[in-house]
């Protein structure tokens, strides 16, 4: 995929371990940046839940992060393979080791209910604590520092599968089925990531102390956070979509597998059947996926 300036500067922006460093070499689409620089620092906290990508569970922590915790809402994105993930961004880089301890704190306290094996938290220490495919990686494949999280958009491999930024609202269509059947379009990424904002340095602090609360799950291993609803629209948009599905929907053929969600979208947007409010909601939702027109 041909590089996007302004998704790249939003990269920067948000992402970029050294963006705030005016004597740091310059980077271009081609050289995307780093998300650890020379002296173990990030910018980027990546917290990944997964087999099987359950969004109910990971939206009560992206809620829970804003409403409790007082930071700005993580990005939110499918992995292309098996999990949903919330990036968060820092104003200020801190030494990969808080970083990981800020995510550890805030497993133990919303996610203690959850399988280890199902978690990945983004920068990791050692090689063994990178599970389940979690590389180094960039925008086109360039490296971007040890033991973090892939840049997206990005195909996996060959298959017909890109990670991609989704909005709050679209994100319950993922599960069971985290990714896109097609390469999302660039500029769409870069409107998702021009929303959120970085974590400021005094939100930093006061969500550590939010997270190491003695009235926090600590030692516990209870999750605090895990029975937060989701949001309104979302639940609106997964009910009426699920309900049609059923009602309206042949089954797959056998050996077909499921409906990817673009597919699934792209079938209740052309069903004639389907109520022409339930139709216009899929093509909204179709529409940031939509390359723009030459």
């Amino acid at each position: 995929m041909p590089p996007s300036s302004r998704l790249h500067a939003e990269w920067l922006r948000l992402y970029a371990a050294d963006a705030a460093d005016p004597t740091a070499p310059r980077v271009t689409p081609d050289a995307p940046p780093a998300l650890v620089d020379a002296q173990g620092r990030t910018r980027t906290l990546v917290l990944a839940l997964g087999r099987p990508a359950d969004w109910a569970t990971l939206s009560a922590v992206w809620q829970a992060v804003q409403a409790e915790g007082g930071l700005p809402a993580p990005g939110i994105a499918v992995s292309g393979t098996d999990s949903f993930q919330l990036w968060f961004s820092l104003a200020e880089a801190v030494p990969v080791a808080e970083a990981h301890a800020f995510l550890d704190a805030l497993r133990q306290r919303c996610l203690g209910h959850i399988s280890a094996t199902r978690l990945t938290l983004l920068p990791a220490l050692d090689d063994a604590s990178v599970s389940h495919g979690a590389k180094a990686a960039t925008l086109d494949g360039t490296q971007v520092g040890p033991h973090h999280a892939a840049a997206i958009p990005a195909q996996q491999g060959e298959a017909e599968q890109w990670s991609a930024f989704v909005a709050p609202d679209l994100a319950p269509m993922f599960n069971g089925a985290p990714w896109l059947d097609l390469p999302p379009s660039p500029e769409g990424q870069a409107e998702l990531l021009s929303r959120l904002r970085s974590i400021q340095p005094a939100e930093w602090r006061a969500a550590q102390a939010w997270l190491h609360d003695a009235g926090g799950a600590g030692d516990t291993g209870v999750a605090t956070c895990a029975h937060a609803a989701p949001t309104d629209t979302a639940a609106h948009l997964a009910a009426h979509l699920a309900a049609h599905l059923a009602a309206h929907l042949a089954a797959p053929a056998p050996g077909s597998g499921a409906l990817g969600p673009h597919a699934f979208l792209r079938q209740v947007m052309n069903d004639a059947s389907a109520p022409l409010a339930l139709r216009i909601d899929a093509a909204k939702a179709l529409l940031p996926h939509v390359p723009p027109c030459p």
